[in-house]
């Protein structure tokens, strides 16, 4: 294997990790993270019955005019307040956090902080 693979190999591994980790141990909706080099996205997600509740990312084309001109951990910190709001406003005011394979540093803790901020509970 070539080293980029075994990178998204290990990659995978903790992720799942991760998610299976929390599934086991929590009944409450779960508020997965997703970090790309440009933007992250959030979703708040009822594993029991499979569907997303509340999601937002900084690539719609609603959030841009927010966006723009901000830092990426500006940006994220937005995206966690969108989060929090749409998720209370569904009815979920308690989560578990799935930082998925990130570590809890930089945009990924600055998302979290925002949406614990806002009145969600994790």
């Amino acid at each position: 294997m070539s080293p980029a693979t075994q990178k998204n190999v290990r990659r995978e591994r903790r992720r799942l990790s991760t998610r299976a980790h929390l599934r086991r141990t929590s009944d409450r909706p779960r508020l997965s993270v997703f970090r790309s080099v440009q933007h992250i996205s959030a979703q708040v997600i009822d594993d029991s019955k499979g569907h997303t509740v509340a999601a937002a990312t900084t690539s719609a084309k609603a959030m841009r005019e927010a966006l723009d001109g901000k830092t990426k951990t500006e940006q994220a910190k937005l995206i966690g307040r969108e989060i929090a709001k749409k998720a209370l406003g569904a009815g979920v005011s308690s989560v578990v956090f799935d930082r998925g394979c990130y570590r809890f540093h930089g945009r990924v803790k600055a998302l979290a902080d925002a949406a614990r901020e806002a009145g969600l509970k994790f």
